[in-house]
């Protein structure tokens, strides 16, 4: 059945009310998938990207379900970033609120005290992992009564490090609580700790529409060591680039780098865990607003980022693995919109990243970029091998998940197209809306 309202879905007239003030009058066809399940008390699990309307997919029925005389907290949300938890506040607040229901936010780089006299008062506490742990160590919290447990964006958790302190926090739990995870895709290890945590679970799979798809353009582009920030310079210098996500491996190298962007006139801000949290909201704030439009963060920073229009990303330094390369082009060419991905590589890099996205069926652009185009996983390769073999190589690559391609077409982000210095070649591939 296809839910045509929220008041089809069984949303109450005070919770519609308040989203209608929202600008939000009709769900989101996740919305539609999950909402009835989890009203009708069913755990669930939901393949769905970044920007699909998840967050009100759980949070609608969570509010629905609650009342205001529950113990508090009766709802957990766990996120893998502060960034993530923060957003989930924001957008779940005014449905909270419109149910006399609190709700707050938990995680690291912010004041202890306060986040556990906050987190003692809301029926909906929403978290990062180790800052969760933290509190109910100090016996501030506890998780007895969580009655509804939501674990979002499981991929990126599991990608950070976070399973077992996940797995310790749901053993805190009731063995008779509701289950609610979310993630980019549903297979390997996501799909091991899904079967662990929930019960008879309903499953849902859902894929942004084709007209959402974009065209990245991925150049490579090699440099020395001594001219690499030079090189950053002059591609920030180019006329038409708009935001620009500028990645790098340590947390030093991005503060380091903004200094250097300084001396070179270019204005830039740092995001990585060494700062505050006022400090990330405001570099965040400022990029999304246009006030810095260029922004230097690490791939763990940059997970709790979902901002429009980015239309550039560089990689100043080359990504650890093939996904981090997914996930971090990714963040460009959303909603339809096409986009640039750079890299600059050393010469004695050059087999490593080769071998690292030729799999990704980007031979060609490599070979504009005068690398190796012949490595792949350490074996070697004909070189300019494209044709249906690198074809079948990038939908290979669309399984991947974590915010960066999806095991639906809805979520393929990544190696979608390319072009190095030298040419200009594109392939077609799906792209999120932002969240």
């Amino acid at each position: 059945m296809k839910h045509e309202s929220f008041a089809d879905l069984g949303v109450s007239e005070a919770v519609r009310s308040e989203l209608a003030q929202g600008g939000i009058t009709a769900p989101f066809a996740v919305q539609s998938m999950v909402i009835p399940d989890v009203l009708e008390g069913y755990d669930v699990l939901a393949q769905s990207p970044t920007g699909s309307g998840k967050t009100l997919a759980f949070g609608v029925p969570i509010v629905e379900l609650l009342k205001d005389a529950d113990p508090r907290p009766s709802a957990l949300i766990l996120a893998p970033t502060r960034e993530l938890a923060s957003q989930i506040v924001d957008e779940m607040r005014p449905i909270a609120h419109a149910r006399a229901l609190s709700i707050a936010a938990v995680y690291g780089g912010a004041g202890i005290v306060k986040q556990a006299r906050l987190a003692s008062k809301a029926h909906i506490l929403v978290a990062t992992p180790g800052r969760l742990l933290d509190l109910i160590e100090r016996r501030d919290v506890s998780l007895e009564r969580i009655r509804l447990l939501v674990l979002d964006e499981a991929d990126r958790m599991l990608d950070m490090g976070f399973r077992p302190v996940v797995e310790r926090i749901v053993k805190m739990t009731s063995p008779k609580r509701q289950t609610l995870l979310f993630s980019a895709t549903l297979e390997g290890e996501v799909g091991r700790i899904a079967k662990a945590f929930t019960t008879d679970p309903r499953r849902h799979e859902h894929a942004h529409p084709a007209e959402q798809k974009g065209d990245i353009e991925h150049r490579f582009v090699s440099v020395s060591h001594e001219g690499k920030v030079d090189r950053l310079v002059s591609e920030l210098s180019e006329s038409g680039r708009g935001r620009t996500l500028v990645f790098v491996r340590t947390k030093r190298g991005a503060d380091r780098l903004v200094k250097r962007l300084s001396a070179n006139r270019v204005q830039a801000v740092a995001m990585h865990g060494d700062k505050s949290q006022g400090q990330r909201e405001r570099a965040l704030a400022n990029f999304e607003a246009g006030v810095v439009n260029t922004l230097v963060a690490t791939d763990v920073a940059a997970r709790g980022i979902d901002v429009a229009g980015i239309t550039h990303v560089i990689n100043y330094d080359i990504p650890a693995t093939q996904d981090d390369y997914v996930h971090r082009i990714g963040r460009t060419a959303r909603a339809g919109a096409s986009g640039v991905g750079v890299t600059l590589v050393t010469k004695e890099q050059s087999r490593e990243l080769a071998g690292m996205v030729a799999p990704l069926g980007l031979h060609r652009e490599l070979q504009l970029g005068g690398l190796p185009s012949d490595v792949a996983g350490g074996r070697a390769r004909p070189a300019g091998g494209g044709g249906s073999s690198s074809q079948g190589s990038m939908r290979a690559q669309r399984g991947r998940a974590s915010g960066g391609a999806g095991r639906h077409a809805g979520n393929s982000r990544g190696a979608t197209a390319g072009a190095s210095t030298g040419g200009r070649s594109r392939r077609s591939g799906s792209r999120q809306r932002g969240r």
